[in-house]
């Protein structure tokens, strides 16, 4: 069984590890986002890059062998220089896992407003897409596994929990503002702390809002989290699954993918390429 934690830097030391080793905690997953002091100070985080070196040290010398790593990819104000130092900086590391997503600017969010306020830009696309491809092409050299968009791992050491999502498996979530999904129902636990105790002690649900998803829903998802992976769709078993014929639905879209060399379809599989990972927003709306 995996049990993962995720934990910021600052808050890491190797007792508080080794407490959560003997709790049953098997897999940590350390917030280092940026290996940058400057970058850090500009996302907001409470931590320097020497605490990030000292939060993954403190996990090895508790003795934990399953650590992740979180990065960003494309911050304001970043350099393709600057990124490659930040991957290569992860890689030294040797950690087991690591996700390196590359940073949306969603409108209204409090860092795009703060990057207007102070003139911080993110790299035009091209360099966007380069600094995407270098980095992996970094973890590549590295020994590592790149088997999800945003996400790479030693032999073995995928994230077990992602995966079920990503494999339209079902997941039971616990815990405050927790979700989870079972027999086409989809819900989430209350989000207040308070509330979400109260409920428990009284023996009461703990679900704040739940429904029923359709169909299309449940196969628009099965799609759109199944070709993030590496290894992409079964694409007979997801039309049994859901009694759809995929190829009659979308096979002229996926063929225009395949020629442009942004997917492959190959032995009864679809699968995004690495360019196709780059444009997988894109892409994978024609699913849903």
């Amino acid at each position: 069984m995996e049990a993962t934690l995720e934990m910021n830097p600052e808050s890491c030391s190797a007792d508080y590890v080794s407490g959560l080793l003997g709790a049953g905690i098997n897999r940590i997953s350390l917030g280092v986002q940026s290996f940058h002091d400057g970058e850090l100070a500009r996302l907001g985080r409470a931590h320097s890059v020497e605490q990030a070196r000292a939060a993954f040290a403190a996990t090895r010398e508790a003795g934990c062998g399953n650590v992740s790593l979180d990065m960003m990819l494309w911050l304001p104000a970043q350099t393709r220089a600057a990124c490659a130092a930040s991957v290569e900086a992860l890689v030294a590391l040797a950690p087991e896992h690591a996700s390196l997503y590359m940073l949306e600017l969603y409108p209204n969010a409090p860092l795009r407003e703060e990057a207007a306020r102070r003139g911080w830009s993110q790299a035009p696309d091209e360099d966007a897409a380069a600094m995407y491809l270098d980095a992996f092409a970094r973890t590549d050299a590295a020994g590592y596994e790149q088997y999800e968009i945003s996400n790479v791992a030693r032999p073995g050491r995928r994230s077990r929990h992602n995966l079920k999502y990503w494999r339209d498996g079902e997941w039971l979530g616990f815990g405050c503002g927790a979700h989870s999904t079972r027999g086409g129902v989809r819900w989430k636990n209350l989000s207040e702390t308070a509330r979400y105790v109260d409920a428990v002690e009284r023996g009461a649900p703990v679900a704040e809002t739940r429904r029923r998803l359709s169909v299309e829903e449940r196969l628009g998802d099965a799609l759109f989290t199944g070709l993030r992976l590496a290894e992409g769709i079964d694409v007979a078993v997801v039309g049994r699954r859901y009694g759809v014929d995929l190829e009659a639905r979308y096979g002229a879209d996926v063929g225009r993918f395949v020629d442009a060399g942004w997917m492959i379809a190959a032995g009864g599989r679809w699968r995004l390429t690495r360019a196709g990972m780059l444009i997988s927003n894109e892409l994978l709306s024609t699913f849903v």
